[in-house]
C-alpha cells in the first residue's frame, strides 16, 4: 500500500475520478479531495467553515455517488469550496465533514462547475493489497 491519494481520469465529455486509502473512509476522502480538484487546488481551500453531511445507501457504490453528490450541493448552496474532508462509513451509513470557505474567485480560479457524480464506472472495492479503491464520473 502505497497510502492515501487520489487521481483524475479521462471520460469522454466528463471527469472521473479516483481516490484509495488504507480504509473505505479514506478512499471517500480522497476522491472527494480529486472531486474539489476538478474546480479548484484543494491545497489552497483555506479551512475556515466546518459543515457535516449524513447519507445512507444500501450498497457501498450508492454510499459514494451519494457522498459526493452531498458536496456537489454543499458546494453549490452554499458557494463554498472544500480543501479537507473525513469521514466514518459504518455498514450503509456514513457521516462526514469537510473545512473549507466561500469562493474567491480572483485567488480560487474554478475551472469548471461540477452538475453530479454519475453512475458511470462507479465502484467502490478493496484491491488484493487491502487498500480501498473509491471511482466515480463526475458530470461537468
Amino acid at each position: 500500500m502505497s497510502g492515501p491519494r487520489w487521481e483524475h481520469f479521462e471520460h469522454l465529455s466528463d471527469i472521473g475520478i479516483r481516490g484509495w486509502g488504507r480504509t473505505i473512509g479514506e478512499a471517500f476522502e480522497q476522491a472527494a479531495l480529486a472531486m474539489t480538484a476538478v474546480v479548484t487546488e484543494p491545497g489552497g481551500v483555506s479551512a475556515r467553515e466546518m459543515v457535516s453531511v449524513e447519507c445512507q445507501a444500501d450498497d457501498r457504490a450508492q454510499l459514494l455517488a451519494d457522498w459526493l453528490n452531498a458536496w456537489i450541493c454543499e458546494m453549490s448552496a452554499r458557494r463554498m469550496l472544500f480543501g479537507r474532508y473525513e469521514v466514518q462509513v459504518a455498514g450503509g451509513q456514513l457521516k462526514g465533514r469537510a473545512w473549507g470557505e466561500l469562493v474567491d474567485v480572483r485567488r480560487h480560479r474554478p475551472t469548471v462547475e461540477i452538475k453530479a457524480a454519475t453512475y458511470a464506472l462507479l465502484a467502490v472495492r478493496q484491491e488484493p493489497t487491502g487498500e480501498w479503491m473509491a471511482q466515480a464520473v463526475l458530470d461537468v
